[in-house]
């Protein structure tokens, strides 16, 4: 038992701010272990201004934040950046106050843990005091290798930081050097996380490679010594040496916090009630039709939404969020393995436990009152998220083989680390899968309700302008697929693949281009619910006559057709108008299966509203014709024209604008512009990096990407 340090002074604050949960989740799991290390713990969102006043407090704060978009804060952090950036707060606006922060970002964007970046330096700015090192942990390659440690070394920092104020208060003793040293003494802490994320991004695929060798020759060698013994591998369910007799470093048991009562009057007539509060229409799919051939390695499909009866407005590079169910197979298959098939009609009671120890618990507000087993599962829960440690954790204890505990024990442990994301994470297993595979985990509704997150919208950017298309809007989606593997069957990305299906009566074969009008069967077209997602940046040029500059590979081109449809159209209507030039740069694997807007890119080329469109098909063969090899990729393309590209962007202002993965695409992109920049301006590739960030800053240089 931990003596808590100064009583009741061993208060101090969480703050977070979360766009998909999170940081939230991560917030609470420090608020939750607080009460373990002697601490009181209390925790806000950055939105809730009225619970909180940091020009007031005195106590340590603990920030976690995320960073989405291009480097943008969470939604429930913009109110608070704002105010912090304020040039009208005076320099030592902050000096009472002693912080420490965990920034959580994705090493595959180019803005890593931006918005964390952003509030980190700004109390700086203001006088505040680091009582602890920042963290910056990278979704990217798993974010409990910064988070965990992180965490374990929080308690000691505040140990130490309750401990000097205590001296303080009753001494008078100045604070300013005390927080340096302690800075100082926490070097060993941040030199661990600094080592884990050099040692992750110093990993290159040669190493893998070496690796797979060595473990090849050892299981070889293995093999000719002791033929009669097969060597065991690791999996899902099994571990090996050493993590197999290793004592583990189990995380405490998340509380409970919720009761689950399942009524047995059956659930009123389902309603998406909930779903009109969070913005979202119910439209019609006028228009189905698949954009590539059957024999493209990828499918690409284009859906017209009619909008025509909402108050909805959009501007091209704009997304929109669909709202798609789980797969209703999965559900039942859950419903099955939870022992509640029969129950599914019946209406789900929520309220939270008096006696429950988690600080902060509220009942989801995500879930509406008096609905179905059926429709929770169907419509409110991410079934299809990877479990985290806490929820390994909590399934430790509805498990009854000691096998499989044991082996669930492993994977939410920090010596599990390694098999955790290997296993779990990086295959995308879900809760379904986990519970296929330990079969005497038998958990209770009430923990799967704690522990799963919502279920996310996921946006689509707009391929169309409402000047080309009035009452319309277009997306284009390729169909994901995850292949089987030993952790979980083969499937479709769950909402690619439900659209997919939802339309298949409308779905129009490769080549047809016919439109659905309001016609007397208009009811029966599928529907789909969406709200705009508004883009403050990714957007043209307010000034037309401004050159630029479209990298769109794949699906990633959606939001440049926008573009050009608007471009055309003002073109039309001021014939005598400045235009900058227009450049797009375009890339799929073969020109005759899945070159996607074909006729209507080469239209835009023709009428002078493209000025050049540059495309390279990957797997095509080369036709030999020419001396030079043609151009793979996008970033090849760019550097054939470099000269015009860095006169467009540092002679003329232009804007560059990329659109499609950020694993590898936007990676090559980036590295490829500073490459341009450094032998065209010949600059070293520390000053050709300084000139992206300033693009960057001036909002010149513009990504909508995923991973």
């Amino acid at each position: 038992v931990q003596i808590m340090p100064c009583g009741a002074a061993s208060r101090f604050l969480i703050l977070y701010g979360s766009q998909r949960g999170q940081a939230q989740s991560i917030a609470e799991e420090i608020c939750d272990q607080a009460s373990g290390h002697g601490f009181i713990g209390e925790i806000s969102c950055l939105s809730k201004g009225e619970k909180y006043n940091l020009d007031r407090e005195h106590g340590p704060v603990v920030f976690v934040v995320s960073t989405t978009g291009d480097g943008e804060p969470p939604d429930t952090a913009l109110k608070f950046v704002k105010k912090l950036k304020s040039k009208s707060l005076p320099c030592d606006h902050y000096s009472h106050l002693h912080y420490a922060l965990l920034a959580l970002g994705d090493t595959n964007y180019a803005n890593f843990c931006n918005c964390g970046k952003t509030i980190d330096s700004r109390l700086q700015e203001l006088g505040a005091k680091h009582f602890y090192a920042t963290g910056h942990a990278d979704d990217g390659t798993g974010l409990e290798i910064v988070v965990d440690p992180w965490i374990e070394g929080l308690w000691e920092a505040l140990r130490r930081t309750f401990a000097r104020m205590s001296v303080s208060n009753q001494e008078g003793i100045a604070q300013g050097q005390d927080t340096e040293k302690s800075i100082q003494q926490e070097a060993p802490i941040q030199g661990k996380l600094d080592s884990a994320a050099v040692s992750l991004n110093l990993l290159k695929l040669t190493d893998v490679e070496t690796q797979k060798e060595k473990a090849e020759t050892s299981v070889s060698e293995s093999k000719s010594t002791e033929t009669h013994k097969a060597p065991l591998e690791a999996s899902l369910i099994r571990s090996v040496a050493p993590l197999s007799g290793s004592s583990l470093n189990v995380p405490a048991l998340p509380p409970s916090y919720l009761d689950v009562c399942l009524e047995d009057t059956p659930a009123a007539e389902e309603s998406t009630q909930h779903v009109m509060k969070e913005g979202f229409c119910e439209v019609a799919v006028s228009r189905a039709a698949h954009l590539t051939r059957d024999d493209a390695v990828k499918s690409a499909i284009l859906l017209e939404l009619d909008i025509s009866d909402q108050d909805m407005s959009y501007q091209p590079g704009d997304a929109f969020d669909v709202l798609c169910p789980n797969r209703a197979s999965e559900v039942e298959e859950l419903l099955g393995r939870l022992g509640l098939r029969d129950q599914r009609n019946q209406h789900v009671r929520l309220q939270l436990r008096k006696d429950t120890k988690k600080k902060g618990a509220q009942v989801p507000p995500y879930i509406p009152q008096k609905c179905s087993l059926q429709y929770l599962l169907t419509w409110c829960l991410e079934i299809r998220s990877s479990p985290k440690k806490a929820f390994v954790r909590a399934l430790v204890d509805y498990t009854q083989d000691s096998g499989e505990k044991r082996r669930l024990q492993e994977l939410c442990s920090r010596e599990g680390s390694a098999d955790y994301n290997r296993f779990v994470r990086d295959t995308n297993l879900c809760l379904l899968d986990l519970l296929q595979a330990f079969k005497s985990c038998s958990p209770p509704l009430s923990l799967i309700i704690e522990h799963l997150p919502k279920l996310q919208p996921r946006a689509y950017s707009a391929a169309s302008s409402c000047l080309h298309h009035p009452g319309k809007v277009h997306f284009v989606f390729s169909v994901v697929d995850f292949p089987a593997c030993a952790e979980h069957p083969k499937r479709t990305g769950l909402c690619t693949g439900w659209l997919t299906r939802h339309v298949s009566a409308i779905l129009q074969p490769y080549g047809k281009t016919a439109s659905a009008g309001k016609t007397a069967d208009y009811s029966a077209l599928p529907k789909i619910n969406v709200r705009p997602r508004v883009s403050n940046t990714f957007h043209l040029p307010s000034d037309p006559s401004i050159p630029i500059v479209m990298v769109g590979p794949g699906t990633g081109v959606a939001p440049f057709v926008g573009f050009l449809q608007q471009r055309e159209k003002e073109r039309e209507e001021t014939r005598d108008g400045v235009f900058g030039e227009t450049w797009l740069f375009f890339g799929c694997r073969h020109k005759e299966r899945d070159f996607i807007f074909r006729e209507e890119l080469e239209r835009f080329a023709e009428n002078g509203t493209l000025n050049h469109l540059k495309v390279s098909f990957s797997r095509d063969e080369p036709d030999g014709n020419g001396p030079d090899p043609k151009p793979r990729y996008v970033q090849h393309q760019l550097l054939l024209h470099a000269k015009n590209m860095i006169h467009i962007l540092f002679k003329v202002n232009g804007y560059l604008y990329v659109c499609g993965d950020a694993k590898n695409m936007a990676k090559d992109v980036n590295d490829t512009l500073i490459e341009m920049i450094s032998n065209e301006l010949q600059l070293d590739k520390l000053e050709s990096m300084k000139m992206v960030a300033k693009l960057r800053e001036e909002k010149r240089y513009l990504q909508d990407i995923w991973s």
